[in-house]
């Protein structure tokens, strides 16, 4: 899809499963990068959004996964934040900071997951509407296969009414 065209369907029309595909065909077209990294967004319910990156495609020179997409892997969860509560004819999302700490190199595929409070939702979507612009923070923890925390992130989003 164009980035001037609009989807067809907004992800709060959509079961769990239709928003991840939406996002995941958003990442597609409108962030390639991320598509090709092989990042997919796998779940996403109840406040909770899972996201995983493959090892294959990926690795660095000592055999462990990329450092960037571990990053974007973080990073693009706070996209379906976005994606799953907010009109983009209405509104549009940026990064205002994403910090990442990395704790060992991931050795496998990769899993990211995040959460936030529904109240935080209506918070973020009230000051939207009324002031324009509102902003949350988004903390992901990334698991290796066997579960083992690879990596954590911080971001702090912007939603901004066009």
């Amino acid at each position: 899809m164009p980035m001037n065209e609009k989807p067809k369907a907004h992800a709060t029309d959509l079961d769990p499963a239709g928003v991840a595909n939406l996002v995941n065909a958003m990442f597609e077209d409108r962030i390639p990068v991320i598509h090709r990294l092989g990042i997919r967004i796998v779940e996403v319910r109840d406040g909770l959004i899972v996201g995983t990156a493959p090892l294959a495609g990926n690795l660095n020179y000592q055999g462990s996964m990329y450092a960037g997409t571990l990053f974007g892997l973080g990073e693009a969860l706070g996209a379906v934040v976005f994606a799953a509560n907010f009109d983009p004819s209405r509104f549009t999302a940026t990064v205002k900071d994403v910090q990442i700490r990395y704790r060992r190199p991931a050795m496998t595929d990769v899993r990211a997951e995040a959460s936030l409070a529904a109240s935080t939702v209506a918070r973020l979507k009230r000051e939207a509407d009324n002031a324009g612009k509102a902003e949350f923070v988004l903390d992901a923890g990334l698991t290796d296969t066997a579960g083992v925390l690879v990596a954590t992130t911080h971001g702090t989003y912007q939603v901004r009414r066009l």
